[in-house]
């Protein structure tokens, strides 16, 4: 047995004795850091995917909008649907997405990712005037921007708008 002081047994003290101790701590902070990581990580590329998408939300919303305004302040009648186009492909450009006509596809990556439409006839509420109408559907659950695991259960499956302008 070790030498008793005071009826209890003495602690060794050296150079040793303290770097076990720190070995167990070091190990334990280093599983619980490893436990922790992935779902950090998984938070952090969430939020950032999620910012991501709301930018990609308000461009195609702006784009349609821009697009409807393109073809009721057009001066040819002949060219609204492809001024709208236009307008909203300038919109949806550092996205890669573009609409390739009046009712074509919305493209990305030489992909088809959803649908995009012009159409300029007469308003719903006004049947004696005329609207341009620009709709952007994007299938955003097929084809993410941002492709991370698990982060797709938050995020929408459609991104939609559509924008009507009426015609001067």
């Amino acid at each position: 047995m070790g030498a008793r002081r005071g009826g209890r047994p003495m602690r060794r003290s050296g150079l040793w004795s303290g770097v076990v101790a720190r070995r167990d701590v070091r190990g334990a902070a280093a599983v619980e850091f490893a436990l922790i990581m992935p779902i950090l990580l998984i938070l952090v590329f969430g939020i950032i995917s999620y910012g991501y998408m709301l930018s990609f939300r308000q461009a195609i919303s702006q784009g349609a909008a821009e697009g409807a305004r393109a073809a009721a302040v057009s001066q040819d009648p002949g060219s609204q649907e492809s001024d709208a186009i236009d307008a909203l492909n300038e919109a949806l450009d550092s996205y890669g997405v573009t609409c390739a006509g009046p009712d074509g596809p919305l493209r990305r990556n030489d992909a088809t990712v959803g649908t995009c439409g012009v159409e300029v006839g007469a308003c719903d509420n006004d049947a004696s005037a005329d609207c341009a109408e620009v709709s952007v559907n994007y299938d955003y659950d097929a084809n993410p921007l941002l492709p991370v695991p698990l982060v797709g259960i938050a995020l929408p499956d459609n991104l939609s708008y559509t924008a009507v302008a009426r015609v001067s």
